[in-house]
């Protein structure tokens, strides 16, 4: 398949109803989805990687559940690829430790399958911490950083 045509699917699923696409053609494979960040109530522009499916840790009855971050929510990748922090290696970065950011603005980005996503918070804050170093692959739903949540 054509980058061309890779392109035309991905604005026609842009445009459609649809939050999930697949298509197999041999050892090819290409999917697209809307899942937003943490159930965000917009939808973020459609990935072209499949989200891969967490890994599944073994448990241990008698131990604890294990405990969320306290300094912050973590904002997951949504798709896999590799984490990016600024626009370009020579520009600065969307944001850095203790920069205030906005619920909906570009906090890193995911480069996938040679596409860059977005990444927007799913609240306002301020950014606590960064999780990963910049050019990291990151898996599907891993933490990337964490913004300490506004006071209401």
């Amino acid at each position: 398949m054509e980058e061309k045509d890779i392109e035309r699917l991905l604005d026609k699923f842009d445009r459609s109803t649809l939050q999930d696409f697949e298509l197999a053609q041999g050892d090819f494979r290409l999917a697209f989805s809307k899942r937003t960040v943490q159930n965000a109530a917009s939808a973020t522009a459609p990935t072209a990687a499949p989200p891969a499916s967490p890994a599944s840790a073994p448990t241990d009855p008698a131990a604890p559940p294990a405990k969320p971050a306290t300094d912050g929510t973590p904002v997951p990748a949504p798709l896999v690829g590799v984490a990016y922090f600024a626009a370009a290696p020579d520009k600065p970065p969307f944001k850095q430790i203790g920069d205030h950011v906005s619920k909906g603005e570009t906090i890193f980005v995911i480069e996938a399958m040679k596409m860059i996503n977005e990444v927007p918070s799913p609240i306002s804050g301020t950014l606590v911490k960064q999780l990963v170093d910049d050019g990291t692959m990151v898996e599907y739903d891993e933490p990337v950083v964490l913004i300490k949540e506004d006071a209401e």
